[in-house]
């Protein structure tokens, strides 16, 4: 148990000791599990939560609460405790570059998504609206898929990008198997969307197919 620690050796203590930089993964983690069980720490749990993923807290992020509640110790309060906290560290990992950041190339649009899509378990397809010197309005789930696709309607795709009088759009779906390479299916996607764009007078600059750590540009494989 925690108690049983020294005091210094306390995660919570050594906080305000050492600064929060100094501690561990294991012990941040133990402070947001707060308590154990009789037979073991929170630092014993956070431990084990973090071997969901091989010690990775990048794809802890990708985790939903009934994956932590798995592991005996880890109930629903502590488990959403642990996703909402993943969350911050997603949307302040990503926020400055959200900050009227222009989209003219396909390695800004990969920089801007990637590390919020390349540990995604299903299919998720998103829109990025631009307005016309191509900065972000904002980005819009659109679909969310299984494992092998997510559905893209024409109608789901433009609906927002006229409401909020878009110029343009990127198109951005991941591949939960980390390879990047479009499926036909892909192609046969940006192919309608692309027409259904024209017809709307907003035009689909790019499709990027997120992968893990890597990505690939439809306009520059000429599929587009």
């Amino acid at each position: 148990m925690l108690k049983e620690l020294p005091r210094n050796e306390r995660p919570r203590e050594k906080i305000l000791s050492l600064g929060v930089s100094n501690l561990s993964n294991a012990e941040l983690l133990a402070i947001l599990i707060a308590s154990g069980t009789r037979e073991e720490s929170a630092l014993v749990l956070a431990g084990r939560v973090l071997s969901m993923e091989n010690g990775s807290l990048a794809r802890l992020t990708a985790c939903q609460p009934e994956e932590f509640q798995k592991i005996r110790g880890v109930g629903a309060a502590k488990s959403c405790m642990l996703v909402a906290a993943m969350e911050l560290g997603r949307r302040i990992a990503v926020s400055p570059a959200e900050s009227r950041i222009r989209l003219d190339t396909p390695d800004k649009v990969a920089e801007l998504f990637m590390e919020e899509m390349r540990y995604l378990k299903k299919e998720v397809f998103r829109v990025a609206h631009l307005n016309v010197k191509n900065e972000l309005i904002m980005k819009e789930d659109i679909s969310v898929g299984g494992l092998h696709s997510a559905a893209a309607h024409p109608r789901e795709v433009f609906q927002t990008a006229i409401k909020k009088g878009a110029n343009a759009v990127i198109l951005v779906h991941n591949h939960p198997s980390g390879d990047p390479t479009p499926s036909q299916a892909d192609k046969t996607t940006t192919d309608q969307l692309v027409k259904a764009g024209k017809i709307l007078g907003i035009q689909v600059l790019d499709h990027i197919v997120i992968g893990d750590g890597h990505y690939v540009s439809l306009k520059q494989q000429k599929m587009l």
